[in-house]
Protein backbone atom coordinates (compact mmCIF):
# COMPACT_ATOMS: atom_id res chain seq x y z
CA UNK A 1 0.00 0.00 0.00
CA UNK A 2 1.37 3.26 -0.79
CA UNK A 3 2.13 5.93 1.86
CA UNK A 4 -1.29 7.43 2.79
CA UNK A 5 0.91 11.17 2.71
CA UNK A 6 0.56 14.28 4.92
CA UNK A 7 -2.50 12.81 7.75
CA UNK A 8 0.24 10.25 8.55
CA UNK A 9 1.42 13.30 10.27
CA UNK A 10 0.60 13.76 14.33
CA UNK A 11 -1.52 16.70 15.05
CA UNK A 12 -2.17 17.70 18.19
CA UNK A 13 -5.81 17.97 18.76
CA UNK A 14 -5.42 20.91 20.89
CA UNK A 15 -3.55 22.51 18.12
CA UNK A 16 -5.96 22.17 15.07
CA UNK A 17 -7.80 25.21 15.19
CA UNK A 18 -9.97 25.65 12.20
CA UNK A 19 -12.58 27.90 11.05
CA UNK A 20 -15.81 26.15 11.99
CA UNK A 21 -19.65 26.59 12.90
CA UNK A 22 -19.64 27.72 16.08
CA UNK A 23 -22.09 30.82 17.33
CA UNK A 24 -19.79 33.47 16.72
CA UNK A 25 -19.94 32.39 12.51
CA UNK A 26 -23.51 32.73 12.25
CA UNK A 27 -23.45 36.50 13.58
CA UNK A 28 -24.13 39.10 10.85
CA UNK A 29 -20.93 40.57 11.53
CA UNK A 30 -18.53 37.16 11.18
CA UNK A 31 -16.15 38.34 8.34
CA UNK A 32 -12.89 36.06 8.88
CA UNK A 33 -11.97 32.66 10.98
CA UNK A 34 -12.77 34.41 14.34
CA UNK A 35 -14.93 31.09 15.63
CA UNK A 36 -12.49 28.63 16.28
CA UNK A 37 -13.33 24.80 17.83
CA UNK A 38 -11.37 21.42 17.51
CA UNK A 39 -12.58 18.83 15.89
CA UNK A 40 -11.74 15.44 17.64
CA UNK A 41 -11.41 12.68 14.69
CA UNK A 42 -9.36 9.59 13.80
CA UNK A 43 -8.72 11.52 10.68
CA UNK A 44 -7.62 14.97 11.30
CA UNK A 45 -6.96 17.84 9.28
CA UNK A 46 -5.95 19.20 7.02
CA UNK A 47 -6.17 16.41 4.75
CA UNK A 48 -4.85 16.58 1.03
CA UNK A 49 -7.05 14.95 -1.19
CA UNK A 50 -6.51 11.95 -3.11
CA UNK A 51 -5.84 13.10 -7.02
CA UNK A 52 -6.64 12.14 -10.32
CA UNK A 53 -4.17 11.98 -13.36
CA UNK A 54 -5.35 12.70 -17.43
CA UNK A 55 -6.03 9.87 -19.73
CA UNK A 56 -7.39 10.09 -23.12
CA UNK A 57 -10.00 7.26 -22.97
CA UNK A 58 -12.06 4.86 -20.14
CA UNK A 59 -9.95 1.83 -18.90
CA UNK A 60 -10.77 -1.25 -20.08
CA UNK A 61 -11.32 -4.10 -17.89
CA UNK A 62 -13.01 -5.08 -14.48
CA UNK A 63 -11.77 -3.47 -11.64
CA UNK A 64 -12.97 0.06 -12.06
CA UNK A 65 -15.55 2.08 -10.34
CA UNK A 66 -16.07 5.13 -12.74
CA UNK A 67 -18.27 8.44 -11.66
CA UNK A 68 -19.02 11.60 -13.43
CA UNK A 69 -16.26 14.32 -12.83
CA UNK A 70 -18.14 17.44 -10.97
CA UNK A 71 -16.51 20.70 -11.84
CA UNK A 72 -17.00 22.88 -8.37
CA UNK A 73 -14.53 23.08 -5.53
CA UNK A 74 -13.17 19.46 -3.59
CA UNK A 75 -13.92 19.52 -0.04
CA UNK A 76 -13.26 17.27 2.58
CA UNK A 77 -15.92 17.65 4.92
CA UNK A 78 -14.73 17.16 8.97
CA UNK A 79 -17.55 16.18 11.29
CA UNK A 80 -17.59 15.97 14.66
CA UNK A 81 -20.93 16.33 16.46
CA UNK A 82 -22.19 19.43 16.01
CA UNK A 83 -18.86 20.77 14.92
CA UNK A 84 -19.18 20.70 11.09
CA UNK A 85 -15.33 22.26 8.77
CA UNK A 86 -15.06 22.26 5.21
CA UNK A 87 -11.71 22.20 4.14
CA UNK A 88 -10.60 22.96 0.53
CA UNK A 89 -8.09 20.81 -1.87
CA UNK A 90 -5.16 23.36 -0.64
CA UNK A 91 -5.92 22.19 3.26
CA UNK A 92 -7.56 25.33 3.99
CA UNK A 93 -10.63 26.32 5.71
CA UNK A 94 -13.47 27.93 3.73
CA UNK A 95 -16.81 26.75 6.10
CA UNK A 96 -17.77 30.43 6.43
CA UNK A 97 -18.10 30.89 2.37
CA UNK A 98 -20.91 28.40 2.57
CA UNK A 99 -23.22 28.70 5.75
CA UNK A 100 -26.28 27.27 3.76
CA UNK A 101 -24.38 23.70 3.69
CA UNK A 102 -23.41 23.50 7.74
CA UNK A 103 -26.80 22.83 9.20
CA UNK A 104 -27.79 20.79 5.71
CA UNK A 105 -24.39 18.37 6.81
CA UNK A 106 -25.65 18.34 10.60
CA UNK A 107 -28.99 16.66 9.13
CA UNK A 108 -27.60 14.34 6.22
CA UNK A 109 -23.65 12.95 7.66
CA UNK A 110 -22.62 10.53 10.74
CA UNK A 111 -22.71 12.19 13.96
CA UNK A 112 -18.80 11.67 13.45
CA UNK A 113 -17.32 10.69 9.96
CA UNK A 114 -14.89 12.61 6.90
CA UNK A 115 -16.11 12.69 3.76
CA UNK A 116 -14.21 13.67 0.23
CA UNK A 117 -16.69 15.36 -2.08
CA UNK A 118 -17.17 18.70 -4.04
CA UNK A 119 -19.29 21.56 -3.91
CA UNK A 120 -21.62 22.93 -6.55
CA UNK A 121 -23.67 25.69 -7.73
CA UNK A 122 -26.62 25.31 -10.30
CA UNK A 123 -28.53 27.41 -12.22
CA UNK A 124 -31.28 26.19 -14.38
CA UNK A 125 -29.75 22.56 -13.59
CA UNK A 126 -26.30 23.24 -15.33
CA UNK A 127 -23.44 23.70 -12.70
CA UNK A 128 -22.03 26.72 -12.84
CA UNK A 129 -18.14 27.49 -11.89
CA UNK A 130 -18.23 31.42 -12.09
CA UNK A 131 -21.07 31.68 -9.12
CA UNK A 132 -19.33 29.17 -6.98
CA UNK A 133 -16.39 31.66 -7.43
CA UNK A 134 -18.28 34.35 -6.82
CA UNK A 135 -18.87 33.13 -3.43
CA UNK A 136 -15.24 33.26 -2.07
CA UNK A 137 -15.63 36.65 -1.23
CA UNK A 138 -14.48 39.01 2.41
CA UNK A 139 -18.02 40.09 2.88
CA UNK A 140 -19.85 37.81 5.08
CA UNK A 141 -22.99 39.72 4.28
CA UNK A 142 -22.55 39.03 1.00
CA UNK A 143 -21.97 35.90 1.01
CA UNK A 144 -25.19 35.20 2.59
CA UNK A 145 -26.83 36.75 0.32
CA UNK A 146 -25.48 34.61 -2.16
CA UNK A 147 -26.32 31.53 -0.10
CA UNK A 148 -29.91 32.46 -0.22
CA UNK A 149 -30.42 33.12 -3.75
CA UNK A 150 -28.33 30.22 -5.12
CA UNK A 151 -27.59 27.67 -2.83
CA UNK A 152 -24.36 25.20 -2.91
CA UNK A 153 -25.26 21.49 -3.10
CA UNK A 154 -22.61 18.80 -1.78
CA UNK A 155 -21.60 15.67 -3.21
CA UNK A 156 -20.21 12.89 -1.74
CA UNK A 157 -18.39 10.43 -3.20
CA UNK A 158 -15.34 9.17 -0.74
CA UNK A 159 -15.52 8.01 3.15
CA UNK A 160 -11.85 8.25 5.06
CA UNK A 161 -13.42 8.05 8.41
CA UNK A 162 -16.51 6.60 10.07
CA UNK A 163 -17.25 6.82 14.02
CA UNK A 164 -13.66 6.05 15.71
CA UNK A 165 -12.42 4.52 12.84
CA UNK A 166 -9.75 5.72 10.05
CA UNK A 167 -10.71 3.35 6.89
CA UNK A 168 -8.46 4.90 4.63
CA UNK A 169 -6.49 1.56 3.86
CA UNK A 170 -9.65 -0.06 3.17
CA UNK A 171 -10.62 -1.03 -0.61
CA UNK A 172 -12.95 1.67 -2.32
CA UNK A 173 -14.96 -1.18 -2.76
CA UNK A 174 -15.80 -1.32 0.98
CA UNK A 175 -15.89 2.22 1.50
CA UNK A 176 -17.97 3.21 -1.40
CA UNK A 177 -20.43 0.41 0.56
CA UNK A 178 -19.72 2.42 4.15
CA UNK A 179 -20.49 5.70 2.21
CA UNK A 180 -23.88 4.55 0.48
CA UNK A 181 -25.38 3.38 3.86
CA UNK A 182 -23.66 5.93 6.42
CA UNK A 183 -25.56 9.06 3.95
CA UNK A 184 -28.76 6.61 3.05
CA UNK A 185 -31.63 9.33 2.74
CA UNK A 186 -28.82 12.53 3.28
CA UNK A 187 -31.22 14.10 0.15
CA UNK A 188 -34.37 13.93 2.06
CA UNK A 189 -32.69 15.06 5.28
CA UNK A 190 -30.90 17.69 3.98
CA UNK A 191 -33.75 19.29 1.53
CA UNK A 192 -31.84 18.15 -1.29
CA UNK A 193 -28.92 19.98 -0.36
CA UNK A 194 -26.10 16.47 0.02
CA UNK A 195 -25.78 13.47 -2.45
CA UNK A 196 -23.83 10.53 -2.96
CA UNK A 197 -22.77 10.58 -6.58
CA UNK A 198 -23.79 8.29 -8.36
CA UNK A 199 -21.47 5.53 -9.48
CA UNK A 200 -21.25 2.48 -11.99
CA UNK A 201 -18.74 -0.82 -12.82
CA UNK A 202 -20.33 -0.86 -16.03
CA UNK A 203 -17.87 0.94 -18.53
CA UNK A 204 -20.57 1.10 -21.19
CA UNK A 205 -22.82 3.14 -19.03
CA UNK A 206 -19.61 5.40 -18.08
CA UNK A 207 -19.32 6.23 -21.53
CA UNK A 208 -23.28 6.82 -21.82
CA UNK A 209 -23.25 9.40 -18.61
CA UNK A 210 -19.69 10.81 -20.21
CA UNK A 211 -21.60 12.22 -23.48
CA UNK A 212 -24.90 12.20 -21.49
CA UNK A 213 -23.79 14.58 -18.46
CA UNK A 214 -21.76 17.00 -19.87
CA UNK A 215 -25.05 19.42 -21.18
CA UNK A 216 -25.17 19.95 -17.16
CA UNK A 217 -21.98 21.04 -16.43
CA UNK A 218 -20.21 18.08 -15.68
CA UNK A 219 -16.20 17.96 -16.47
CA UNK A 220 -15.66 14.24 -17.92
CA UNK A 221 -15.76 10.66 -15.83
CA UNK A 222 -13.05 9.71 -13.10
CA UNK A 223 -12.14 6.16 -12.77
CA UNK A 224 -11.33 4.50 -9.38
CA UNK A 225 -9.86 1.66 -8.55
CA UNK A 226 -12.11 -0.84 -6.53
CA UNK A 227 -9.18 -2.60 -4.75
CA UNK A 228 -7.11 0.52 -3.69
CA UNK A 229 -7.28 2.72 -0.50
CA UNK A 230 -7.18 6.05 -0.22
CA UNK A 231 -3.93 7.90 -1.08
CA UNK A 232 -3.18 11.29 0.12
CA UNK A 233 -1.89 14.12 -2.75
CA UNK A 234 -1.03 11.11 -5.39
CA UNK A 235 -2.72 10.92 -8.80
CA UNK A 236 -4.22 7.37 -8.22
CA UNK A 237 -7.54 7.94 -10.11
CA UNK A 238 -7.94 8.31 -13.67
CA UNK A 239 -9.54 11.39 -15.32
CA UNK A 240 -11.39 11.43 -18.86
CA UNK A 241 -12.13 15.03 -20.14
CA UNK A 242 -13.77 15.62 -23.43
CA UNK A 243 -11.22 16.71 -26.06
CA UNK A 244 -11.92 19.35 -28.67
CA UNK A 245 -10.39 21.30 -31.25
CA UNK A 246 -11.56 25.06 -32.06
CA UNK A 247 -9.92 27.84 -34.34
CA UNK A 248 -9.91 31.05 -32.79
CA UNK A 249 -8.60 34.65 -33.26
CA UNK A 250 -5.91 35.71 -31.72
CA UNK A 251 -6.37 39.23 -31.34
CA UNK A 252 -4.04 39.96 -28.39
CA UNK A 253 -0.80 38.31 -26.15
CA UNK A 254 0.13 38.94 -22.70
CA UNK A 255 4.09 39.18 -21.56
CA UNK A 256 5.01 36.19 -19.16
CA UNK A 257 6.10 37.22 -15.38
CA UNK A 258 9.59 36.50 -16.34
CA UNK A 259 9.60 39.04 -19.48
CA UNK A 260 12.49 41.59 -19.67
CA UNK A 261 13.79 44.31 -22.34
CA UNK A 262 16.49 41.72 -22.60
CA UNK A 263 14.28 38.62 -22.97
CA UNK A 264 11.13 39.28 -23.66
CA UNK A 265 8.57 36.53 -23.54
CA UNK A 266 5.04 36.15 -24.72
CA UNK A 267 2.98 34.56 -21.44
CA UNK A 268 -0.17 33.90 -23.53
CA UNK A 269 -2.72 34.54 -26.77
CA UNK A 270 -5.51 36.12 -25.66
CA UNK A 271 -8.11 34.45 -27.97
CA UNK A 272 -11.68 35.80 -29.68
CA UNK A 273 -14.25 34.20 -31.32
CA UNK A 274 -16.70 36.03 -33.64
CA UNK A 275 -20.62 35.85 -32.35
CA UNK A 276 -23.97 36.57 -34.49
CA UNK A 277 -23.96 40.19 -34.47
CA UNK A 278 -20.12 39.89 -35.55
CA UNK A 279 -18.54 40.87 -32.41
CA UNK A 280 -15.41 39.57 -30.95
CA UNK A 281 -15.83 38.07 -28.60
CA UNK A 282 -13.00 37.42 -25.73
CA UNK A 283 -13.08 33.24 -24.94
CA UNK A 284 -9.71 32.50 -22.81
CA UNK A 285 -6.07 32.14 -23.55
CA UNK A 286 -3.75 30.04 -24.53
CA UNK A 287 -0.27 29.62 -22.57
CA UNK A 288 1.09 26.11 -23.14
CA UNK A 289 4.28 27.21 -24.23
CA UNK A 290 7.57 26.05 -23.56
CA UNK A 291 10.62 29.15 -22.89
CA UNK A 292 12.19 28.41 -26.24
CA UNK A 293 8.82 29.34 -27.58
CA UNK A 294 7.57 31.91 -25.64
CA UNK A 295 10.68 33.70 -27.06
CA UNK A 296 10.29 32.29 -30.64
CA UNK A 297 6.32 33.83 -30.35
CA UNK A 298 8.12 37.53 -29.72
CA UNK A 299 9.33 37.41 -33.31
CA UNK A 300 6.09 35.89 -35.00
CA UNK A 301 3.81 38.71 -33.43
CA UNK A 302 6.14 41.20 -33.53
CA UNK A 303 4.66 42.45 -37.30
CA UNK A 304 1.02 42.44 -36.14
CA UNK A 305 1.56 44.93 -32.93
CA UNK A 306 2.11 47.95 -35.83
CA UNK A 307 -0.90 50.15 -35.89
CA UNK A 308 -2.61 47.50 -33.95
CA UNK A 309 -5.42 49.49 -31.95
CA UNK A 310 -6.60 50.97 -35.40
CA UNK A 311 -10.12 49.61 -35.85
CA UNK A 312 -9.25 47.07 -33.05
CA UNK A 313 -12.58 45.93 -32.31
CA UNK A 314 -11.21 45.69 -28.68
CA UNK A 315 -9.64 49.30 -28.90
CA UNK A 316 -12.28 50.33 -26.01
CA UNK A 317 -10.99 48.38 -23.24
CA UNK A 318 -8.01 49.82 -23.18
CA UNK A 319 -9.44 52.61 -21.28
CA UNK A 320 -12.37 51.70 -19.76
CA UNK A 321 -12.66 51.61 -15.76
CA UNK A 322 -12.81 47.96 -14.70
CA UNK A 323 -15.38 47.35 -12.59
CA UNK A 324 -16.27 44.24 -10.35
CA UNK A 325 -17.52 41.05 -12.27
CA UNK A 326 -15.28 42.63 -15.53
CA UNK A 327 -14.84 39.64 -17.81
CA UNK A 328 -13.04 42.18 -20.74
CA UNK A 329 -9.26 40.64 -21.48
CA UNK A 330 -7.48 43.52 -18.95
CA UNK A 331 -10.42 42.93 -16.16
CA UNK A 332 -8.75 42.41 -12.67
CA UNK A 333 -8.16 39.06 -11.41
CA UNK A 334 -10.40 37.17 -9.22
CA UNK A 335 -7.74 35.29 -7.01
CA UNK A 336 -4.71 37.63 -7.39
CA UNK A 337 -5.11 41.78 -7.40
CA UNK A 338 -2.07 42.42 -7.92
CA UNK A 339 -1.76 40.01 -10.59
CA UNK A 340 -1.19 41.77 -14.31
CA UNK A 341 -3.75 40.88 -16.68
CA UNK A 342 -3.56 43.57 -19.14
CA UNK A 343 -2.81 43.08 -22.91
CA UNK A 344 -0.88 44.08 -25.96
CA UNK A 345 -3.34 43.99 -29.12
CA UNK A 346 -2.27 42.45 -32.29
CA UNK A 347 -3.70 43.25 -35.76
CA UNK A 348 -6.55 40.98 -36.45
CA UNK A 349 -5.70 37.96 -39.26
CA UNK A 350 -3.74 35.46 -37.21
CA UNK A 351 -5.75 32.06 -36.31
CA UNK A 352 -4.68 29.23 -34.25
CA UNK A 353 -6.19 26.06 -33.81
CA UNK A 354 -6.45 24.83 -29.74
CA UNK A 355 -7.47 21.92 -27.93
CA UNK A 356 -10.36 22.73 -25.26
CA UNK A 357 -12.08 20.30 -23.24
CA UNK A 358 -15.93 22.64 -22.86
CA UNK A 359 -17.07 25.96 -22.66
CA UNK A 360 -19.36 27.25 -20.28
CA UNK A 361 -20.88 31.19 -20.58
CA UNK A 362 -19.50 31.64 -24.05
CA UNK A 363 -15.91 30.91 -22.66
CA UNK A 364 -13.45 28.35 -22.72
CA UNK A 365 -14.09 26.88 -18.89
CA UNK A 366 -10.43 25.89 -18.68
CA UNK A 367 -7.19 27.05 -20.33
CA UNK A 368 -6.31 25.68 -23.53
CA UNK A 369 -3.61 23.85 -25.50
CA UNK A 370 -2.16 25.14 -28.62
CA UNK A 371 -1.80 23.20 -31.49
CA UNK A 372 -0.89 25.31 -34.70
CA UNK A 373 -1.52 28.54 -36.78
CA UNK A 374 -4.03 28.40 -39.26
CA UNK A 375 -2.96 30.65 -42.21
CA UNK A 376 -5.33 28.78 -44.40
CA UNK A 377 -8.32 30.28 -42.17
CA UNK A 378 -9.85 34.41 -42.36
CA UNK A 379 -10.37 35.62 -38.99
CA UNK A 380 -14.12 36.05 -40.14
CA UNK A 381 -14.63 32.73 -40.05
CA UNK A 382 -13.89 31.80 -36.66
CA UNK A 383 -17.31 32.10 -34.76
CA UNK A 384 -18.76 30.43 -32.22
CA UNK A 385 -21.09 28.04 -34.93
CA UNK A 386 -17.87 25.73 -35.34
CA UNK A 387 -18.51 24.23 -31.66
CA UNK A 388 -19.61 21.26 -30.56
CA UNK A 389 -22.61 21.52 -28.51
CA UNK A 390 -23.55 19.59 -25.22
CA UNK A 391 -26.88 17.34 -24.89
CA UNK A 392 -29.47 19.24 -23.17
CA UNK A 393 -28.83 17.60 -19.13
CA UNK A 394 -29.44 18.69 -15.60
CA UNK A 395 -28.18 17.77 -12.44
CA UNK A 396 -31.10 16.08 -11.35
CA UNK A 397 -30.73 14.06 -14.12
CA UNK A 398 -27.20 12.97 -13.23
CA UNK A 399 -28.46 12.50 -9.56
CA UNK A 400 -31.44 10.04 -10.53
CA UNK A 401 -28.63 7.34 -11.74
Amino acid sequence: MASLGSSDRTFSREAVTLAASGPLASTPDFIGPVAFRAVDLPVMPPVSPMLAKAVPTLPEGDGWLFDPKWDGFRTIVFRDGDEVVLGSRNEKPMTRYFPELVEALRLALPDRCVVDGEIVVSVDGVLEFDRLQDRIHPADSRVRMLAERQPATFIAFDLLALGDEDIRRRPLVERRELLTQALKGCEMRSAGAVHVTPATTDRAVAADWFVRFEGAGLDGMIAKALDGGYVENKRVMLKIKHQRTADCVVAAFRWHKDSTDDVPLVGSLVLGLFNHEGQLQHVGVTASFTMARRRELVNELAPWRNDAWAGHPWASWASEVRLEGDRSPGGQSRWNAKKDLSFEPVRLGLVCEVAYDHMQDYRFRHATTFKRWRPDREPNTCTYDQLEEALPSTLADVLSN
